[in-house]
């Protein structure tokens, strides 16, 4: 609009010349650096309030982006900077248009329309107020006494559920370790599963967020704690160790999801299978190594 020129140059890389231009036709009081008012006008241009983003989370988010030395104010060489990470990522956006190239704007057409299709999937989230803690002490206390109540419930009814399982294998002819790992899982996570499809059949963003949160409390308590304290009550009671394949897939499982969550942000429908079949893929490994090598 103002005729500064484009933004790429034809080879694709950033138009130094008309970001600088760009940096002071916003500077407005020349001064040589941008505040939060003046990073208003840029905000306004790029037309961030047509994916529901509030004008002033845009403006902090931008501030986040540009502001790498954090005192509150945007000079020349950040700004172009951001800019230049900017359009990297627009350029590496998903399904671009054929007529996008280096040499034209189209494609940062193409990454809003992109971020506007995925927000309205997620919904408009100006209507999920997050509700805030009113007593966040009590709240931390309730919540450890309640991790107590849990532990002794489960210190109580810990032989009883093992008792049964080996009388219900002896009375069935069905091996304890599919009892253990088979059945068993799939009655005690059959609510958090249920629960998790709920909230993310919402598709909002707090939903998903609390969804992720419930499996990643789950895979918290059942892998980490209960494994530490299994473990230390092992070593402390000098007790007779069987378990090594059981433990070795947990670790293998835990290792393959975690690095694979680490080097990606989004997760298409590919993923879930990738993750369902590590499931079949333990019980063969527990199998094996216990059934056939002799672990057990």
């Amino acid at each position: 609009m103002r005729a500064l020129g484009r933004l790429c140059t034809d080879q694709g890389a950033p138009n130094i010349e008309v970001l600088e231009k760009l940096f002071k036709a916003i500077d407005e009081n020349e001064d040589g650096y941008l505040s939060r008012t003046e990073l208003k006008a840029l905000v306004v241009g790029i037309r961030l309030e047509e994916i529901n983003l509030h004008e002033n989370d845009a403006i902090e988010k931008l501030m986040k982006d540009f502001d790498t030395s954090h005192d509150h104010r945007v000079e020349k060489s950040e700004f172009i900077a951001g800019v230049t990470k900017w359009l990297t990522e627009a350029r590496g956006s998903e399904a671009p248009s054929p007529e996008a190239g280096p040499d034209t704007m189209k494609y940062l057409d193409d990454l809003h329309e992109q971020t506007r299709r995925e927000h309205h999937f997620l919904g408009d989230q100006r209507d999920e107020n997050v509700e805030s803690v009113e007593n966040p002490r009590s709240t931390a206390i309730k919540a450890v006494l309640l991790l107590l109540l849990g532990t002794v419930i489960a210190a109580v009814f810990a032989d009883p559920l093992v008792d049964a399982v080996n009388n219900f294998s002896s009375a069935t002819s069905i091996p304890s370790f599919f009892i253990s790992f088979i059945a068993l899982p799939l009655a005690t996570n059959s609510s958090e599963a249920v629960s998790a499809i709920i909230f993310a059949s919402r598709k909002k963003l707090r939903s998903a967020s609390l969804t992720f949160s419930e499996l990643y409390g789950a895979v918290t308590m059942n892998n980490l704690l209960c494994l530490s304290v299994f473990l230390a009550l092992v070593y402390i009671r000098g007790l007779t160790w069987d378990f090594s394949s059981e433990v070795l897939v947990i670790l293998i499982v835990c290792v393959v999801v975690g690095v694979f969550a680490s080097v990606r942000s989004t997760f298409p429908l590919w993923t879930s299978l990738l993750a369902f079949l590590l499931y079949p893929f333990s019980l063969v490994l527990v199998y094996v190594l216990d059934y056939k090598f002799g672990w057990s």
